[in-house]
């Protein structure tokens, strides 16, 4: 039983009240014996509580009820928070408990968003509700008003519409959705919020939905006041669950047709070495698609899983939640191991006890499980399609023939960026459409498939069949990023293709993601200059990314507030950077920033304060020491002047100056007479690599044949530091020579994992002026492939010729199995050809085969047709052709009325058919081009 105490308004309050089913308040259960509700974000919250039968307000709970949390701060005005509304629908108790004490649990207000379902209607798709290109507010506020016209949830609350979301901002995205008639609206709520579309929250018996991470995602750790929960303070536990069972470093995954694609993760952290992992992915048939989900597959395998819960205690608490932090806002706490980081409240449970005590705990997403939950969105959406920006655009030219099918609607594009094996960016769309069921005329028709075309740039550039499919959902990739398209669909039946359904303009997305942030630089002070040291990790201990290109080392004075740093000199892997020309016990900061090769930058390391020291004394720096009349035996007292040129080689004894005697870099090349010192002036191996300074040794400085004959180490050797240079580095067995001013490269390098016990040479030239392909050659053992490929090297992007020990190919392949052609011979005496032949409409008067196809006849049409090839020939024709008669009274099987045919004509310009009778045929014809006469 709760006791009440007489005194001041508690600090932090917690109430339960009591409300009629979608009625009036009943009034407040004081007398619970406790309680505790979780608040989630996008789901579902509950409430589980204990009361005795006997007590105070118990007759409230006895019928079903819902039931309030509220809260109140410094004995202020009361609040029911957002989720805060509770059904009592499921009891239980115990006969022989004489206290008899009831335990209800409770599911928030939003459990009766099942209770609404999804109804078949009219133009129903393959057995589903169909939206296209539309809003989640259109699709939830149809499904909802429907339900509320049958009678279901008449009372609950719903504040957006189909324009704007619950804060009157107009809906971000648009998708096409088929949902299955039976499905219900919490399902489908939580669905969206999943695929990163919608947040949603209960308000009492409001539905409120937001645009994701914008109203539910207030960042309250930044700002001049965030909310930083202190260990002690705000939280009195922290306890942290870690494990490394689910990481991973590579990922095998296979896709449709035969695809496998591996993913490596170099900078996973993996204490056994190599662990492996396999993923089926059903539909996808192109590398671009597969490499981009193995990736994001790998990113949350990478390392350790943390699962992170706060215990808080309200009561020393600066921030209390529910007042200055709700469910999905952003606030600083501690992290892993307690260091304090920004972190997403995923869950508020609150506890209150039979005395009115007060607790809780927050269940924390920290930011590498946030981009998790991006990533799973992101395979979401490319797997199953349907969310995206929408648009319309110009018609690229569409065929037409007969029993043409209708346009695609609801076209739905989705570009995005992923990583190749080398680091480098490359664009995938995913697109998605309404499936066509019709003809142009309206007619029932059930199509073979679609095909998706590309225009780049838009409007001005030719028409590319980029993929086929026989769903109405497609991935597609390489694409360079930032280059311009427009993308559009159409449906194929047979040899007929529809008019194409074409996007707005897309731009293709480079790389967005950023490195992390680097670890902490090492900063020493050493011979005038300060070197910064960085041993090439990440600040959680990791190898960077495969797109790592360098870290800029930042510099600032910390007493100078303007100063927002510098970079001032940069490494491209761990080692140490020299900086000088500072001033003298001067205080510098100096900190880290890592940056990819897209030129994404991360924050910031750790910072580091150093300063110079002197290599003299202070009080002589500066100064002028001359004359030589006060000189004694080993000694030169202050009040000495040396004149310059005084003292000479001959007044020096014969080893008076030793080592020991100058100071570091006392002596430098200006100090010393030119051929003054030979090389029988040095003893053997008294010049180490140790006393030569960096640079110290130019190409001037050495002999035209000093170097003949030796041999030189070291992992990277360059002819020049920028302009026309050539770079060899031994560690990748790599080549590359730059053109003046440029920095597109061409390179040779060798390869031995290609084929088992031997090396392969390759020879690659610089990327086309457009930056969408380079040429390849490669030559092993028993095979020399010479190919265009990608502006990355990673994928084919044009003509190719294979020549190998087993057999020979020339042809053309850009990544598109549609548009692939080549002619294939082996080792049986075989061969064969692979693609399609061009038809009437794009014949050449020097084309070797003609070929096509046309209907003609029927009740009201000629019994003959001629058949002009579009351009007259080069030479003379001959003409093979087939006729299908499908008219009435031939079947499959021995049904058969045979209609006589003939060729009666033919020349450079064409052929013609004659039929006995105008009965429906199809003709298709084989033409090729001799010397022969007609």
């Amino acid at each position: 039983m709760q006791v009440i105490i007489p005194g001041g308004p508690q600090r932090y309050a917690l109430r339960l009240v009591a409300y009629a089913p979608h009625g009036a308040r009943l009034g407040l259960l004081p007398a619970h014996l406790g309680w505790e509700a979780a608040l989630p974000l996008n789901d579902v919250s509950s409430l589980r509580l204990s009361y005795s039968a006997s007590a105070l307000g118990a007759a409230r709970l006895a019928s079903p009820c819902e039931i309030a949390v509220e809260y109140s701060v410094e004995g202020g005005a009361w609040a029911e928070p957002e989720n805060g509304r509770f059904l009592r629908i499921k009891r239980s108790s115990d006969a022989t408990d004489r206290a008899g004490a009831l335990s209800f649990d409770c599911p928030g207000y939003a459990w009766m968003l099942r209770k609404l379902v999804v109804y078949p209607a009219l133009g129903m798709v393959d057995g589903k509700r169909l939206f296209s290109a539309k809003s989640a507010g259109e699709i939830l506020s149809t499904v909802i008003s429907e339900g509320k016209g049958r009678g279901t949830l008449r009372d609950m609350g719903v504040d957006f519409d189909a324009a704007s979301d619950s804060a009157d901002h107009a809906w971000a995205t648009t998708m096409t959705l088929g949902l299955e008639p039976g499905m219900d609206l919490l399902t489908l709520l939580i669905n969206l919020a999943e695929q990163g579309v919608i947040d949603w929250c209960m308000q009492g018996r409001t539905l409120r939905v937001y645009n994701a991470d914008t109203a539910l995602a207030v960042n309250r750790a930044a700002g001049p006041g965030p909310v930083e929960l202190r260990l002690g303070r705000d939280i009195d536990s922290a306890p942290d669950d870690a494990t490394l069972e689910d990481a991973a470093s590579a990922i095998l995954v296979v896709g449709e047709d035969g695809l496998r694609v591996e993913v490596t993760n170099s900078s996973a952290t993996m204490p056994w070495g190599r662990w492996e992992s396999y993923q089926a992915q059903g539909g996808v048939t192109d590398e671009g698609t597969a490499r981009l989900l193995g990736d994001n597959a790998l990113q949350r395998a990478g390392g350790e899983r943390v699962q992170l819960t706060r215990s808080i205690t309200p009561y020393a608490a600066r921030w209390l939640p529910l007042e200055h932090y709700a469910p999905g806002d952003y606030i600083q706490a501690p992290g892993d191991q307690g260091v304090l980081q920004a972190l997403r409240v995923r869950q508020i449970t609150l506890s209150c006890d039979s005395a009115g005590m007060v607790g809780g705990n927050l269940t924390l997403n920290d930011r590498f499980l946030e981009r998790d939950i991006k990533l799973a969105r992101q395979a979401a959406g490319i797997l199953a399609g349907g969310v995206s920006s929408g648009g319309s655009g110009a018609d690229p030219a569409p065929e037409d023939s007969d029993r043409e099918p209708a346009a695609p609607t609801g076209l739905l594009v989705s570009p995005t960026a992923y990583l190749d094996e080398e680091g480098y960016a490359h664009g995938q769309i995913t697109v998605s459409w309404d499936p066509v069921s019709a003809d142009v005329n309206g007619t029932a028709l059930s199509v073979d498939g679609y095909e998706l075309v590309g225009i780049s740039p838009p409007a001005t550039g030719a028409v590319r069949v980029l993929a086929t499919t026989s769903s109405a959902a497609v991935t597609y990739s390489p694409l360079e990023p930032k280059s311009r398209w427009q993308f559009g669909v159409r449906a194929v039946n047979g040899s007929t293709r529809g008019q194409i359904t074409a996007s707005a303009e897309i731009v293709i997305p480079d790389d967005q993601t950023p490195p992390p942030d680097p670890s902490a630089p090492v900063v020493d002070s050493r011979l005038g200059v300060v070197r910064v040291t960085w041993d090439g990790l990440t600040g959680s201990g990791t190898g960077m990314p495969r797109d790592f290109a360098r870290v800029l080392v930042m510099m600032r004075d910390p007493l100078d507030s303007g100063d927002l740093g510098r970079a001032v000199e940069w490494l491209d892997r761990a080692g140490t950077a020299v900086v000088a020309g500072l001033p003298y016990n001067t205080d510098r900061e100096f900190w880290l920033v890592a940056l990819d090769r897209s030129g994404n930058p991360s924050g910031e390391s750790a910072h580091v304060v150093a300063a110079t020291r002197p290599l003299v004394d202070t009080d002589v720096i500066g100064q002028v020491i001359d004359g030589a009349t006060a000189i004694i035996d080993g000694t030169i007292p202050a009040s000495a002047k040396i004149t310059a040129g005084t003292i000479t080689g001959g007044l020096i004894q014969a080893l008076a100056i030793q080592a020991g005697h100058l100071n570091a870099n006392a002596v430098t090349a200006d100090k010393i007479e030119a051929g003054a010192i030979q090389t029988g002036h040095l003893a053997a191996a008294v010049i180490t690599a140790d006393k030569i300074s960096a640079g110290a040794i130019t190409a001037g400085k050495l002999s035209a044949d000093a170097i003949d004959g030796r041999i030189i180490t070291g992992s990277v050797m360059r002819s020049a530091a920028t302009g026309r240079r050539f770079i060899l580095d031994s560690s990748t067995l790599d080549l590359r020579f730059y053109p003046g001013g440029s920095s597109n490269y061409s390179r040779i390098y060798s390869d031995d994992s290609l084929y088992s016990g031997e090396t392969a040479l390759y020879l690659t030239s610089g990327s086309s002026f457009s930056g969408i392909s380079r040429a390849e050659l490669q030559v092993a053992s028993q095979s020399v492939r010479l190919r265009i490929r990608g502006a990355s090297g990673s994928y084919d992007n044009g003509g190719n010729l294979d020549i190998t020990n087993t057999y020979a190919r020339y042809g053309y392949n850009d990544g598109s199995s549609s548009t692939q052609c080549y002619i294939h011979l082996d080792g049986t005496g075989y061969y064969y050809i692979r693609g399609r032949f061009r038809d009437t409409a794009a014949a050449d008067p020097y084309d070797a085969l003609h070929v096509g196809s046309y209907t003609i006849g029927g009740a009201a049409a000629p019994n003959w047709l001629h058949v002009p090839y579009g351009p007259t020939m080069a030479t003379n024709m001959g003409p093979v052709c087939t006729v299908r008669d499908g008219g009435s009274g031939n079947s499959y099987g021995n049904n058969f009325t045979p209609k006589a045919w003939a060729v009666t004509y033919s020349s450079v310009s064409g052929f013609q058919v004659n039929l006995a009778n105008s009965t429906s045929f199809a003709l298709y014809w084989w033409s090729h081009r001799h010397a022969g006469s007609s």
